[in-house]
């Protein structure tokens, strides 16, 4: 899996017009899921993204987690993330899953996010989102789960 985790003094997501994921303070992640990706793919990113240190402590250093700061995770599914652009002028899409194994595992990860943090928001799997965001810093970091 593949995740680009912006820290953020706010962000929210948009369908239809009506919001349906807000968080204030805390980390939005763009989220993509390959062709090879599992569970435990999942539940590794979940982990790395909720302990990831991106937050300033007293002495103005990154080295708060999220967990650290208690602030909140916008989750947002974004399968373009898993794109091939190493050639031509047009991104390959052939090591993304396909659609149903990635909205299997976005899921997954959906579950586990509100069984394992409680500051948690979402984005829609498939819809037409419209992301707003505040980055902090900016501070923006991409994460793999598999190399």
């Amino acid at each position: 899996m593949i995740t680009i985790i912006q820290r953020v003094t706010s962000a929210k997501v948009t369908v239809n017009n009506k919001d349906i994921g807000k968080i204030d303070t805390g980390i939005m992640a763009l989220v993509a899921v390959e062709r090879a990706d599992t569970e435990k793919d999942a539940q590794r990113l979940l982990e790395r993204i909720l302990n990831y240190r991106i937050f300033a402590d007293s002495d103005d250093r990154m080295n708060l987690s999220l967990r650290d700061i208690n602030g909140g995770l916008l989750l947002v599914p974004q399968f373009t993330l898993a794109a091939d652009t190493q050639k031509g002028n047009r991104p390959s899409f052939i090591s993304a899953a396909p659609p149903e194994k990635g909205r299997e595992l976005f899921d997954y990860l959906q579950q586990l996010a509100k069984q394992t943090y409680s500051n948690v928001a979402f984005g829609e799997f498939g819809a037409d989102m419209q992301v707003s965001l505040v980055n902090n810093g900016p501070v923006t970091f991409t994460l793999r789960t598999q190399y």
